[in-house]
């Protein structure tokens, strides 16, 4: 790493941190339903509430904390933030009672898919301009990395330990590993360090916006809603996979094998959407982002034969992978820089939150005895009225120059 320019190891960090935030999401943490539902003796339900509850409140500490790496050098917040992750793991590994578990899903919540992901996330947007675009697709990789290869690594563990065991495990990795990667990557990193650029044409300076004042600006809850309505479709359908399998008499594997095409088009996506987005900037193409999401819903709507499961969900990937980049850039572009932590400190709440509300709400219209078309319906039309705010606005999308 000593002998890789700066940009290169900024990356490297941004990728790694990203990698290292599964320990937090949904897909990690639910290796290890059972095994604590089995000794703790607690129902789907019961944890599926305790996740929701714990979800809700990491995410509105994150609104506070995540405010902070504006106020400090990248190499102490993110220290800050590995000493968190770390202690946050070696605990769930005492995880006794649901009380226990409570803490554990928050802190896990917190520090690895929030403050990880933010991290990582702030100071690729911080740091970049130019390739903003080509940066983030390349660190979101290394999520799509770990949810490639954790799965079938943390099965195969659960041969040989415990699950209290593997968690103890990634405890010391976490303290031992990251503390190596932020000295060899960021360590000169300071508030204003930006990408080299010599291209005249970005030369212009925009204004950076507070958080008090974005939030006075009527655009950001616009875009926010088209930003918001791929995490909460997405985590609904995910969650309740199961009742769409029913529904649709789809094979119980038809959509676990489905996901291999999700996750195809969400690598793909990711790839080309970086390119994309350096080219025409991310305001731009928010426009798009959510089009094969709406398309997925009304797949899901319409057709009933398994075929449309691979159908469905590779267009979920697609809108999944356009997400995960214009979340970053647009905000950036918006807004500047200079204050994006605290901005994407509260986007990021919101997108976890979102997740907490999705599967509130597909548990809630399940029980009122929608179909599954129904609550395609449901989806669409958010879409449909997200989107349509959005261009009715979308000459206004624009960063405010500065004069030179």
């Amino acid at each position: 790493m000593i002998n890789l320019t700066l940009n290169k190891k900024v990356i490297i960090f941004g990728f790694i941190f990203t990698f290292f935030s599964s320990f937090g999401q949904s897909f990690f943490l639910g290796l290890f339903n059972a095994p604590i539902r089995n000794e703790l003796g607690i129902t789907h339900g019961q944890f599926g509430n305790i996740y929701a509850a714990s979800t809700i409140f990491s995410s509105l500490l994150l609104i506070w904390v995540g405010k902070k790496i504006d106020d400090y050098r990248i190499f102490n917040y993110s220290l800050f933030v590995v000493i968190l992750l770390s202690a946050s793991s070696l605990f769930f590994s005492f995880i006794d009672s649901i009380y226990f578990l409570a803490i554990g899903i928050f802190f896990m919540r917190f520090s690895g898919q929030g403050l990880m992901s933010h991290t990582s996330t702030t100071t690729i947007s911080r740091f970049f301009e130019r390739s903003r675009g080509k940066a983030l697709s390349t660190i979101w990789f290394g999520l799509s990395t770990a949810e490639f290869i954790l799965p079938v690594l943390i099965t195969y563990f659960f041969l040989i330990y415990s699950w209290r065991t593997v968690w103890q495990g990634i405890a010391i990795l976490v303290i031992l590993f990251l503390p190596f990667v932020i000295l060899n990557t960021i360590k000169s990193i300071q508030l204003d360090s930006r990408e080299i650029d010599t291209n005249p044409k970005n030369k212009f300076q925009i204004k950076s916006w507070k958080r008090r004042d974005v939030l006075k600006d009527y655009r950001f809850y616009i875009v926010s809603l088209n930003m918001l309505a791929m995490p909460w479709i997405a985590t609904g359908v995910f969650v309740y996979q199961s009742f769409i399998s029913e529904s649709k008499m789809w094979a119980i594997y038809t959509i676990p094998k489905a996901f291999m095409v999700y996750s195809i088009t969400s690598i793909a996506t990711l790839f080309v959407s970086g390119f994309l987005v350096d080219k025409f900037t991310g305001r731009k193409l928010i426009m798009y982002m959510n089009i094969p999401l709406l398309f997925a819903m009304i797949t899901l709507f319409y057709f009933n034969h398994e075929i449309f499961a691979y159908i469905f969900l590779g267009l979920i990937g697609v809108s999944n992978g356009l997400a995960n980049i214009l979340g970053s850039s647009t905000w950036a572009e918006i807004y500047g820089v200079k204050y994006i932590g605290s901005i994407k400190a509260l986007t990021t709440a919101f997108m976890v939150f979102s997740t907490a509300f999705g599967t509130a709400v597909f548990g809630l219209l399940i029980d009122k005895g929608f179909t599954i078309e129904n609550i395609a319906f449901v989806g669409a039309a958010y879409v449909v009225i997200s989107l349509a705010l959005l261009i009715l606005i979308r000459k206004t999308v624009e960063p405010v120059k500065l004069s030179n």
